[in-house]
């Protein structure tokens, strides 16, 4: 949390508390030279930030900040028994706070890009891939905030969060805007719009893909997490920028009707079953891409893909979509989408050679499993086994709905682990086999991942197919809270290996 060479080196406390609009207690004169939520990182003359989280309270660690030299606190509510020459400024909530003083510090980064903002459940990830392919092939630099990886120029940074916290966003959108981006496309999580986390940027494109279970470990119910979702469309409306704005809703998704009333700007829909804007008809789906005819105002074109299923074919929708709108011709559109690149760890294929097929997903969700599952299905003529566990400290009430997936579309299941983090690991199979022993008995249990690997590529047949679901991109495990390196490509491939040596 760092200066960048672009960062303002200083600010006066009176400065920050007038744009917040806030209350201060004591001396609002003092010099500013940095913003910090973590008491362990504050460095002297710093603003240190109380945020208020689900397992711990920034309050509670304001001696450490000023042991560390903070200049002046931010807080929801006065911290007592501070010394008189630290002015503590109060705000109602301190992670809405950090995210407009955010863009304040690094000058209004979003007002200087075009912003194009994601969210759903599935799809996000290959959605704005695919959306920042399409407009670099209409020219200039787009940036990538996401999953996998944050993307500024061709400078990639490691992501911890699907949306980082406000600070650290602000000063990507920064160097994105000094690096020359002219737009910015954003994966906007559920977590980072209840945290407020983007309610610093101002958004010229909403995208909606779909809404199925996941994170109600978090959200507590469905409503919660839908109008989580909902944020991002109801706040599109509000701001100071100029140029046109508007909304793109999946039409096929149940949901869709709340995103378009939230909108409140021009609404473009996609979809496959229902009458949308932009459609898809006579879909062919292949295990090395889908061919479908795209129909919208500038007629009908056919469109081929590298990305293989159904699911895919609403992602590839979504991104045309926000490429029309954005001025691209569909000849344009339909040449780059014939050589888009594969998106890391979305069904993405191992190929060693071997007789059958492997594929490495991320599907991590009820919704998302079953997605794969069908796809690889469809395309399988001998028999699919599927690998896969349901990550521990999160939403428990997806484990049997998704070993029920696994058991209806698989000819033999193994479940594993994923990351179990803190949890007991034989806890979580025992409740995704709560669900799957109710479909069927054509599975076993092997906790180790690897092994769990090992077995479904050594029970693969000529024209089988392997799944392995859950990790994608991901090169970690944890398990018991310490975190080892997993990649469940890389061990496929070793396995390959041996089995070719075997």
């Amino acid at each position: 949390m760092g200066n960048s060479p672009w960062e303002v080196f200083w600010l006066q406390l009176s400065a920050i508390v007038q744009y917040l609009k806030a209350g201060v207690q004591g001396d609002p004169h003092v010099e500013i030279t940095g913003v910090n939520y973590d008491s362990r990182k504050v460095a002297p003359g710093d603003l240190f930030v109380c945020m208020v989280g689900t397992k711990s309270d920034g309050h509670a660690y304001v001696p450490q900040a000023l042991e560390k030299g903070a200049a002046a606190i931010l807080a929801q509510q006065p911290v007592p028994d501070l010394p008189n020459s630290i002015p503590q400024v109060i705000v109602a909530d301190t992670r809405e706070a950090l995210a407009r003083l955010s863009s304040f510090w690094y000058h209004f980064p979003c007002h200087k890009l075009r912003m194009i903002g994601v969210t759903g459940t599935n799809g996000k990830t290959t959605t704005t891939h695919l959306i920042k392919g399409l407009l670099e092939q209409k020219g200039g630099l787009v940036g990538l905030v996401g999953t996998i990886h944050n993307l500024v120029g061709n400078e990639e940074i490691a992501s911890t969060h699907t949306t980082p916290e406000s600070w650290e966003l602000a000063g990507l959108l920064d160097q994105m805007v000094h690096m020359g981006a002219h737009t910015a496309v954003m994966e906007v999580s559920s977590h980072a719009l209840k945290q407020n986390r983007v309610a610093g940027c101002e958004f010229d494109v909403a995208l909606f893909t779909n809404l199925t279970q996941d994170h109600l470990d978090y959200h507590l119910s469905w409503e919660d997490y839908l109008n989580s979702k909902l944020k991002l469309f109801s706040y599109l409306h509000i701001g100071e920028k100029g140029g046109a704005k508007y909304a793109v809703v999946n039409g096929d998704d149940p949901m869709a009707p709340h995103f378009i009333r939230a909108a409140q700007v021009p609404v473009w829909t996609y979809g496959i079953r229902e009458k949308a804007h932009i459609q898809a008809h006579e879909i062919k789906i292949s295990p090395r891409g889908t061919t479908f005819l795209l129909k919208s105002s500038q007629g009908e074109v056919p469109l081929s893909v590298s990305l293989t299923g159904t699911f895919n074919v609403y992602n590839v929708l979504a991104a045309v979509t926000v490429a029309l709108l954005e001025g691209m011709a569909v000849p344009d559109i339909a040449a780059y989408l014939t050589r888009a690149p594969q998106v890391s760890g979305r069904f993405e294929l191992v190929d060693e050679g071997q007789p059958f097929s492997v594929i490495v997903d991320y599907a991590h969700t009820p919704d998302g499993l079953e997605n794969i599952l069908a796809t690889a299905k469809e395309i399988t003529r001998g028999r699919l086994i599927t690998v896969f566990g349901c990550g521990g400290d999160r939403d428990r009430g997806k484990r049997p709905l998704m070993g029920a997936i696994a058991g209806k579309y698989s000819g033999f299941t193994i479940v594993t682990s994923d990351n179990p983090r803190t949890e007991d690991p034989y806890r979580i199979i025992e409740e995704i086999e709560g669900g799957i022993s109710k479909i069927t008995a054509q599975y076993q249990v092997l906790e180790d991942r690897r092994k769990a690997i090992r077995q479904a590529i050594k029970m693969a047949g000529p024209e089988d197919t392997v799944v392995i679901a859950g990790k994608g991109h991901e090169t970690y495990q944890i398990v018991q809270g310490k975190t080892h390196h997993f990649d469940d490509r890389e061990v496929a491939r070793e396995e390959l290996h041996k089995l070719g040596q075997d």
